[in-house]
C-alpha cells in the first residue's frame, strides 16, 4: 500500500511567502493606512503613483496587480477623497491616465516611512546580501508564472499584498 502523499506547510514556498505577506498587509494596514481609511490595494495605487508618475490606467492594473474593474472602482474612490486625478488620453478616448494629486503625494510622503519601518522589521537579521537574492528569487518566481503557459493571466487570481 502506498504511503499519503504529505505536504508540510511549514516547507511549502507559497505557504511561506503568503505567510510573510499577510502578516506584513495585516501590520501595515491596521497600525498605518487604516486611520486614512485606505486599503492594501489603495496603498498599492498611491505608491506605484508616487514612484512612477501619471500613468495609464490599464498600466496601472499591472503594476499593482489589480484586475482592471477592481482597479476602476479605487481610482474613482482616490478621486473622491481627492488622492488623485484622472483625464482622458489626448490620443484615445478609451485610455484613461491617473496621477498623484498634491493631496496624493503629501500623504503618500507621511506613509512611506512607516511602509519602510515594517519593512525593516521583517527584514531584521536578514544581511542585505541575502535580501537582495531573496528580492531577485521572488521577481524571477513572478516573472516564470507570468509566462507559465498552463493557465492564461486572466484567469490567475490576484491577491493583495504590499
Amino acid at each position: 500500500m502506498k504511503a499519503p502523499l504529505k505536504l508540510s506547510l511549514a516547507d511549502y514556498l507559497p505557504y511561506l511567502v503568503n505567510r510573510v505577506g499577510c502578516i506584513i498587509a495585516d501590520q501595515f494596514s491596521a497600525e498605518t493606512l487604516a486611520p486614512h481609511r485606505l486599503s492594501v490595494a489603495t496603498w498599492r495605487v498611491l505608491a506605484v503613483l508616487a514612484a512612477n508618475g501619471r500613468q495609464r490606467q490599464i498600466d496601472l492594473a499591472e503594476l499593482t496587480s489589480i484586475d482592471a474593474s477592481t482597479l476602476s472602482r479605487i481610482v474613482s474612490r482616490l478621486m473622491h477623497l481627492g488622492l488623485v486625478t484622472r483625464t482622458r488620453s489626448v490620443t484615445s478616448n478609451r485610455e484613461v491616465a491617473v496621477a498623484l494629486s498634491a493631496k496624493g503625494g503629501a500623504l503618500v510622503a507621511r506613509l512611506i516611512p512607516p511602509a519602510r519601518d515594517i519593512e525593516a522589521d521583517a527584514n531584521a537579521g536578514i544581511s542585505p546580501e541575502e535580501l537582495a537574492v531573496v528580492k531577485r528569487c521572488l521577481r524571477r518566481m513572478y516573472a516564470n508564472l507570468t509566462n507559465r503557459p498552463a493557465v492564461s493571466r486572466s484567469a490567475r487570481p490576484r491577491r493583495a499584498a504590499i
